[in-house]
C-alpha cells in the first residue's frame, strides 16, 4: 500500500520525565530537529549503541519537494544507515545534465561517466520521502526515542566542555507543559531559523542574495528524459533562468527566476504560476499544481559549529543557495562526521577534543560549499552589465569549445569536501597517485565476497577499518605479524583484505592466522585502480568512510600512531 508521507502526523506522548515528575540522569545525546539531518544523526549514533533522544516541535514530515537532489555520497551514507536502497528504488536516478542558452543546447555533461559504481551521481526524491524512510528506520532502533510536539524554549550548559559531568539542560515545552531534558551532548539540527541558536544568542554571517525564485511542483505525464535541464534566458521566460527536474510520482520540479522586485505573495497564485508553466510546456499541456513556493536565499554560516557541549549541524550551522544541491547533502555529511566522534568520546575511546575536529572539518566544508554556491549564483544572476556580458560570452563559446564549458556555472553540483588539512590525517610519506588522499571519502568499486557480487563500501564504515591489498602470494610474515598486533590493539580495528589476484589462495593462507577478517576479491580491477594499490598497500579508513592514512606496507606502530592521532589521544605528534 502506498503511503502519503505528506499527510502523516505523529501522536504526542508524555515522556518519562513528565510522567514521573522528576528529572532523569543525563542522556548521552539529545538531537533537536527531526528533519533529514537530525534523523540521520540520531540513527547513526544509535546504530553505534548510544542511547539517543530526538525532539521536534512539530508532529509531521515536510510538505512539498523542498530538498530533492541527493548525491552519491549521501546515498552511500543512507546505505550505511539502512535505508539507501529504499531511496534509490523510489527516487529518479540521473547522471546527465543539459545547459541551454535561449532555445539552443549549449552542451551536455555526465556527472558519472564511468561504470563500476553502486549508486548514481544523484537521485531526485522529495524531502518528505527521505524523512519518511529515515523515520521508519529510526523506529526500528530500540535505543532511539522520538518525542513529537516538544519545543525547546530554554538552554543551560553546566560545566566546561571536556570536563567530567559537563552537560546541557533543555527546557522543553509540550501540550502538557514544560519539563527539563538533560543531555551530555546536544546536537542542534533545527533548521535555518534554529530556535536553539537564537536561544544561545548566536548568529550566522554571510551574504543574502537579492533575487526571488518560484518553485512549482507540477504533476503531469511527460516524455522528457530523466536529466537536469537548465536554461539561461529562455524565450518562454526571457532575461531569467529556469531549471527542470523530474521527481517520482510524475511530479516535475520547475524553478523560475523572478527577480528581486517580484511580489512573493502574488507570484504564488495559480493565476501567475499556470501561465509560466504553460509557456514552458506548451498551451495544450495538461498538468496539476501540487506545491508552490517563492524563496530567497543566503550563503552564510555560524563562526563556530561547536559551543561547549552543543554542536550545530545542517542548516542551523550553515546555509547555501539551492543551486548545486549542497544544502541537504552537506547536512547529511555533517551528521556522518559528528556521529562516530560522539560515539567514540562517549565510549571513552577518544578525547573530547575530537569533537573540535567536527567543527573544524565541517566549517571547512561549509566554506567550500558557500564559495561554490556563491559563484553559481553570481553566474546565474549577474548583478552588473559587465558580468552579464562575460556570462553570455562564456555560454556562446561553450557550444564549440571545451575550455569555456569549465567556466559555465549553472550550479556546481555537490561533491564531498576533501578534508586534506584535517588534524586527524596522517600525511603521506610514500608516493601514491589518484584521488584517495587522506581526508577523501572512499570511492566505491565492485568486489566479490565468497563468490557473490558486492561493493567495497558495504564492508567499510561504522568502525575504524584497515584495508590491505594482497597479491597471489598472500602476505609475508612481517605483514601477518603487524596485522595480528593491530587486532590486539586498544582500538578495535576491523580488517578487510582485498585480493587483487587470487582470492582463494589468500583465503586458505589467512583463515587460520587472522580472526575477524573480511576477504574481498577485486572482481574488475577497479578497487586496485581507484586506490592505486599494489600488493601490500594498506589503507586506514575512518568510521565515516574517509581515508585517514595509507602506506605501501603496514607497520603496526605507524598504524597505531595514526589511530591515536585520529582519536585525538595524547601521545601523537
Amino acid at each position: 500500500m502506498s503511503i502519503n508521507y505528506q499527510a502523516l502526523s505523529f501522536e504526542y506522548q508524555p515522556c518519562r520525565e513528565q510522567q514521573d515528575g522528576v528529572q532523569t540522569a543525563a542522556y548521552p545525546v539529545v538531537v533537536v530537529g527531526a528533519g533529514p539531518v537530525g534523523l540521520a544523526t540520531a540513527i547513526d549514533i544509535a546504530q553505534q549503541g548510544v542511547p539517543v533522544v530526538l525532539v521536534d516541535d512539530d508532529c509531521s514530515l515536510s510538505t512539498g519537494s523542498r530538498a530533492i537532489c541527493f548525491s552519491k555520497r549521501s546515498l552511500d551514507i543512507f546505505d550505511r544507515l539502512g535505508c539507501g536502497q529504499r531511496m534509490v528504488d523510489k527516487g529518479i536516478s540521473w547522471n546527465v545534465g543539459k545547459v541551454f542558452l535561449k532555445d539552443e543546447l549549449v552542451y551536455t555533461f555526465n556527472l558519472l561517466p564511468e561504470s563500476g559504481h553502486h549508486r548514481p551521481a544523484f537521485i531526485n526524491l522529495q524531502q518528505y520521502y527521505v524523512e519518511g524512510y529515515l523515520l521508519e528506520r529510526a523506529r526500528e532502533l530500540p535505543n532511539l526515542e522520538i518525542r513529537w510536539k516538544s519545543k525547546v524554549v530554554g538552554v543551560q550548559q553546566e560545566g566546561a566542555a571536556g570536563t567530567e559531568g559537563a552537560s546541557v539542560t533543555l527546557t522543553v515545552e509540550t501540550p502538557d507543559g514544560r519539563y527539563a531534558l538533560c543531555g551530555r551532548y546536544v546536537v542542534a539540527a533545527d533548521g535555518s531559523r534554529s530556535p536553539l541558536r537564537n536561544l544561545m544568542g548566536l548568529d550566522s554571517h554571510g551574504r543574502t542574495f537579492k533575487d526571488r525564485f518560484l518553485i512549482a511542483d507540477v504533476k503531469m505525464e511527460a516524455d522528457f528524459p530523466t536529466e537536469r535541464w537548465f536554461w539561461f534566458d529562455p524565450p518562454f521566460h526571457p532575461n531569467q533562468s529556469v531549471l527542470l527536474h523530474r521527481q517520482p510520482d510524475n511530479v516535475w520540479r520547475i524553478d523560475f527566476q523572478l527577480g528581486w522586485d517580484a511580489d512573493p505573495v502574488l507570484e504564488k497564485t495559480p493565476e501567475r504560476v499556470i501561465p509560466r508553466v504553460q509557456a514552458l510546456l506548451g498551451p495544450d499541456a495538461k498538468f496539476e499544481l501540487e506545491w508552490v513556493s517563492v524563496y530567497t536565499f543566503s550563503c552564510l554560516r555560524m563562526d563556530r559549529f561547536r559551543h561547549g557541549n552543543v554542536l550545530f549541524a545542517g542548516d542551523s550551522a550553515h546555509g547555501v543557495s539551492p543551486f548545486g544541491a549542497r544544502g541537504a547533502n552537506s547536512g547529511v555529511q555533517d551528521a556522518e562526521n559528528l556521529a562516530w566522534k560522539l560515539a567514540m568520546v562517549l565510549a571513552g575511546r577518544a578525547s573530547d577534543t575530537l569533537l573540535d575536529t567536527y567543527a573544524s572539518e565541517r566549517e571547512y566544508a561549509a566554506d567550500e560549499n558557500i564559495r561554490n554556491s556563491t559563484r553559481s549564483t553570481d553566474f546565474i544572476t549577474p548583478k552588473s552589465a559587465v558580468s552579464r556580458v562575460f556570462r553570455d560570452a562564456v555560454l556562446k563559446l561553450a557550444r564549440d569549445h571545451a575550455f569555456a564549458r569549465q567556466l559555465v556555472n549553472s550550479g556546481r553540483l555537490s561533491v564531498p569536501a576533501v578534508l586534506r588539512d584535517s588534524p586527524l590525517n596522517t600525511v603521506d610519506s610514500e608516493s601514491f597517485a589518484g584521488q584517495m588522499v587522506p581526508g577523501a571519502s572512499c570511492c566505491d568499486a565492485p568486489v566479490r565476497v565468497a563468490g557473490q557480487p558486492g561493493w567495497l563500501l558495504e564492508h567499510v564504515g561504522q568502525r575504524f577499518t584497515g584495508v590491505l591489498f594482497c597479491g597471489a602470494d598472500g602476505i609475508d610474515a612481517a605483514t601477518r605479524e603487524a596485522l595480528q598486533a593491530l587486532q590486539r590493539g586498544p582500538v578495535p580495528l576491523m580488517l578487510v583484505l582485498v585480493s587483487i589476484e587470487d582470492a582463494e589462495a589468500n583465503r586458505v593462507a589467512l583463515e587460520d592466522v587472522l580472526s575477524n577478517v573480511k576477504l574481498l576479491q577485486d572482481s574488475e580491477g577497479l578497487v586496485r585502480a581507484r586506490y592505486d594499490a599494489t600488493p601490500g598497500t594498506f589503507y586506514l579508513i575512518r568510521p565515516d568512510q574517509h581515508v585517514c592514512a595509507r602506506w605501501r606496507t603496514p607497520d603496526a606502530g605507524k598504524v597505531e600512531h595514526a589511530l591515536k592521532r585520529a582519536l585525538c589521544v595524547s601521545g601523537t605528534a
